[in-house]
C-alpha cells in the first residue's frame, strides 16, 4: 500500500484508483479507507480516487495526544503536494467531514468543490465534549475492543442492525484495527473543534451535504446548517450514519453526479 510521509514526518497511508478529475475520500472515525471499498469502483471508472487513512487509523501511523481537525487537513494538503495535485474534491464522512471543513478554511485555493457525508458543521455541545473525554479516558483504560463494540450499531439505521450483519462486522474489524492512539487522538480533535458554519455559506466552491434518512449520530437539524446556490442537499433514503456501506450504489451516484454538475457549471462559467 503507498504511503508518505506528512509534514511532521509520520506515515500515511492511501490507495489512489482511476484517473481524471481528483476526488479525495476521508473517513471517519475509527473507520479506514476501506469504508468506501464498494464506492471506489464506481467512482474510480471516472474519476482519479484518493483514499487515505487519518493518522492513527488503518495503516497510517499514529501521534499521542488530541488530533485537531487542522491537522488532519494538513495531512491531505501533504498528500496532494506529494501527488502533485493542485486542486480536488474533497469528501469528508462523519470526522473526515470536520477535517474537510477545516481544509476548505485553510485551503480554499486547493478546493474544486467539497461535501460533508454524514456529518455537520456544528462543534460539540457540553455534553458532547464531556462524551468524547468519556470515550478518550475507556480507551485508554480498557483498549479499543470495548468502544468498538458499543459504537458500531449506532452507526448503522435501526432496521440494518439485524439485516446487514455483515456489514457491521466489517465496519467493527476495521474499527479495531485502530490505534488507542488513534481512537484517543481523534476523539479529543472532535471534542476541541470550532463552529464552522461560516465556512459552509462563504465557500466559492460547490458544496455538497449528504444526509442519511436514519442517520442517529447526525440530528436532523444540525443534517443541513446553511443553503445556497452553491450548496447541493440531498437526503440518502434507508442509510444512517454509514451510507457508503449501506447503500453504496445510491452513495457513489451522488458523488458522482454532483462532481459532473460541478465541472460543467465550471466550465458554463468560463465559456460566459
Amino acid at each position: 500500500m503507498p504511503s508518505i510521509m506528512s509534514a511532521d514526518r509520520l506515515k500515511i497511508a492511501y490507495s489512489d484508483e482511476g484517473q481524471g478529475i481528483p476526488v479525495v475520500l476521508l473517513h471517519g472515525y475509527c473507520g479506514d479507507r476501506h469504508y468506501f471499498d464498494e464506492a471506489v469502483p464506481m467512482l474510480s471508472w471516472r474519476f482519479r480516487v484518493i483514499a487515505p487513512d487519518c493518522r492513527g487509523h488503518g495503516e497510517s501511523g499514529a501521534t499521542e495526544g488530541a488530533y485537531p481537525m487542522e491537522r488532519l487537513a494538513q495531512d491531505v494538503v501533504d498528500l496532494l503536494d506529494e501527488l502533485k495535485i493542485e486542486r480536488a474534491f474533497v469528501f469528508g464522512h462523519s470526522m473526515g467531514g470536520y477535517a474537510a471543513l477545516a481544509f476548505a478554511e485553510k485551503h480554499p485555493e486547493r478546493l474544486l468543490g467539497f461535501g460533508l457525508l454524514h456529518s455537520t458543521t456544528y462543534p460539540d455541545d457540553e455534553a458532547g465534549k464531556a462524551g468524547r473525554e468519556k470515550v478518550a479516558k475507556r480507551v485508554a483504560e480498557e483498549g479499543i475492543k470495548g468502544h468498538i463494540d458499543d459504537l458500531i450499531p449506532k452507526l448503522f439505521a435501526p432496521d440494518h442492525r439485524t439485516t446487514m450483519p455483515e456489514k457491521l462486522a466489517f465496519a467493527r474489524e476495521i474499527g479495531y484495527r485502530t490505534s488507542p492512539q488513534g481512537a484517543i487522538g481523534g476523539a479529543l480533535g472532535m471534542k476541541d473543534r470550532p463552529d464552522r458554519l461560516h465556512v459552509l455559506k462563504e465557500a466559492q466552491v460547490p458544496v455538497l451535504l449528504l444526509a442519511g434518512e436514519a442517520d442517529a449520530v447526525i440530528a436532523p437539524e444540525k443534517r443541513f446548517p446553511a443553503n445556497g446556490p452553491h450548496i447541493t442537499p440531498l437526503t440518502l433514503a434507508q442509510a444512517g450514519h454509514m451510507g457508503m456501506l449501506e447503500k453504496p450504489l445510491a452513495f457513489a451516484q451522488t458523488i458522482v453526479e454532483f462532481v459532473d454538475r460541478s465541472m460543467e457549471a465550471k466550465d458554463k462559467s468560463r465559456d460566459v
